[in-house]
């Protein structure tokens, strides 16, 4: 028996984004939201701050002002923030060779692969052979040795395929590589970014962290996912030989933090898809790169490398694993034009589901929309694009993206 009831929307909006509140709430009355919450920043200043519905659809528990929820690969733009103070505090280069820092990497045709290639979805390590489940992901050790061994799929730099789990690991390894503490990248991101900032939001979940602080995931409905999912992609995550079923659904697949008597694993890391907390910790967390990094000791290098437009492989941004064309670069998604937000220098991450979070530069926005309930919809989720339209009408823009 659930208890999904209606649930009174809280929080506040400054004068002039009202809209956002009323698509805030149309998302319950019009477009079946369950629980959410949406934050944002402009030049500095939280002018959103919404939560509301039910963060538990079979109790009724509400959705609360601290109620934090799994993001799925939205958790890459927190991880790509942490390579990149990595890269601001000289740790790493991104035109360096992986390899530099991690001997071992060069195994198997990955002698040539940079850092950039590899945070951009270009090294064609989207799928692990080696068998990975939750044992073999907590033990770093192991889990470097079948990393290093991994066999590309292709000649690194050629193609582009989305490491939709896979990029967390190597992201993972590469970091306690050039940390002179080597920290995990979920400890790296805690103390260096979260901690200083005072986010909530953890790409490895503490024992302490009550399961009453956490929303449930109500998954999509099979038959909707399956008429919203293009006839491409459609096709190749029917084949289990296919890079899109390999890299999206299996070993580990995006489920593998999921946990029946605590909601979501402690303790437990993979920073492509298991990052969990709140709208406004990823908000704030991006609104500090956008304007400007200060309060981390961001250098303008590294923002403007973010900022830059992405490099793409030699045959393009067509993706092999998303079948169709997307922009990553150095751990993030760009705006393109099947992905648009925001100006030419923001840098994001949407997560499987509807989740979706990413910073501005020019414009000075850092902004974060979070969900329990799935939406069918890959890539664009109504209910997210009509927070975004409403805000971009309160600046005074009419379009998502300029």
């Amino acid at each position: 028996m659930t208890r999904e009831k209606e649930s009174p929307i809280l929080g506040n909006v400054n004068k002039g984004f009202e809209a956002v509140h009323d698509a805030f709430t149309e998302n319950f009355t019009h477009r079946k939201e369950l629980g959410a919450a949406c934050c944002i920043y402009y030049q500095g200043e939280k002018v959103v701050d919404l939560w509301g519905g039910v963060r538990n659809k079979t109790t009724g528990e509400p959705w609360e002002e601290n109620t934090m929820v799994a993001v799925f690969s939205t958790a890459k733009g927190m991880a790509g923030l942490a390579m990149a103070l990595a890269h601001s505090r000289g740790l790493l280069d991104y035109e360096e060779h992986v390899c530099t820092y991690w001997p071992e990497f060069a195994q198997n045709g990955k002698e040539k692969v940079t850092v950039r290639q590899l945070l951009s979805h270009q090294a064609g390590l989207c799928a692990l052979d080696a068998p990975v489940d939750r044992s073999i992901a907590a033990d770093l050790d192991r889990l470097a040795v079948i990393l290093a061994q991994q066999k590309p799929a292709w000649e690194p730099g050629m193609r582009q395929a989305y490491h939709a789990q896979s990029l967390g690991f190597y992201e993972g390894e590469l970091l306690r590589r050039v940390d002179p503490r080597h920290r995990s990248l979920g400890q790296f991101f805690q103390d260096e970014i979260a901690s200083p900032l005072r986010l909530d939001f953890y790409l490895c979940l503490p024992e302490e962290i009550p399961n009453s602080r956490l929303a449930t995931i109500q998954p999509a409905n099979p038959a909707q996912r399956m008429i919203n999912t293009p006839l491409p992609l459609m096709l190749a995550s029917m084949d289990r030989r296919s890079p899109t079923y390999r890299a999206i659904f299996i070993n580990p697949g995006p489920f593998l933090f999921l946990d029946q008597e605590c909601i979501y694993a402690r303790n437990f890391e993979n920073p492509s898809g298991n990052g969990v907390g709140t709208a406004r910790a990823l908000a704030h967390a991006y609104s500090v790169f956008a304007n400007g990094g200060d309060e981390l000791g961001l250098r303008q290098e590294t923002l403007n490398a973010l900022m830059a437009p992405a490099v793409p492989p030699l045959h393009g941004f067509y993706d092999e694993v998303m079948k169709k064309e997307m922009c990553f670069s150095l751990g993030f998604l760009k705006p393109n034009r099947t992905y648009p937000f925001g100006n030419p220098g923001a840098f994001g991450e949407p997560g499987a589901g509807g989740s979706f979070a990413f910073a501005d530069p020019e414009a000075g926005i850092g902004y974060a929309y979070v969900t329990n309930r799935m939406g069918a919809k890959l890539g664009g989720d109504p209910r997210e694009l009509a927070l975004r339209e409403a805000f971009h009408r309160s600046l005074g823009q009419s379009k998502t993206s300029r």
